[in-house]
């Protein structure tokens, strides 16, 4: 990767921006639990992958990424800064190749990633993972649940 020729307060600023407990992270949860849905948050849903995911349902198998607009080039909001340019342009696309692996790596595990941006209402995000993970639940309960024997 190219070597990043910033500002000082260019430098500040960016370290200041949340990776984790963001406000849209947040609001997601929110919905999520008041839906009655119990998760865990920023796991590895895989040993041996060093990805963590921000919402977790472990026996569902359901990760949830949040990914910001910014950084994971969303194909609506994305903005590519001008000021070194190839620089973030390569960071960007090296974090969708990156998502892209995560996503593969986890569905070769029998998990199902969903990703969520960051400009979605936590409503209709909300909306999704719960009708994923309600259904992926009541697929385990039908495969586990013991059959009654013939009389």
């Amino acid at each position: 990767m190219r070597r990043l020729e910033t500002t000082e307060a260019t430098r500040a600023r960016m370290s200041r921006q949340k990776s984790r407990d963001t406000q849209v992270e947040i609001a997601l949860r929110r919905v999520l639990h008041a839906a009655g849905l119990r998760y865990r948050v920023h796991r590895r849903p895989i040993k041996g992958v060093r990805r963590e995911a921000d919402v977790v349902f472990g026996p569902a198998k359901v990760a949830i990424f949040v990914d910001g607009c910014f950084w994971h080039g969303c194909p609506e909001h994305a903005t590519w800064p001008k000021t070194n340019a190839a620089f973030w342009s390569e960071k960007i696309e090296k974090n969708r190749a990156r998502d892209l692996d995560t996503d593969a790596r986890l569905e070769a595990a029998g998990w199902l990633p969903l990703r969520v941006w960051e400009h979605e209402s936590a409503e209709a995000a909300a909306a999704r993972v719960i009708e994923v993970v309600r259904r992926r639940r009541g697929a385990e309960r039908h495969e586990t649940k013991p059959r009654a024997p013939k009389a």
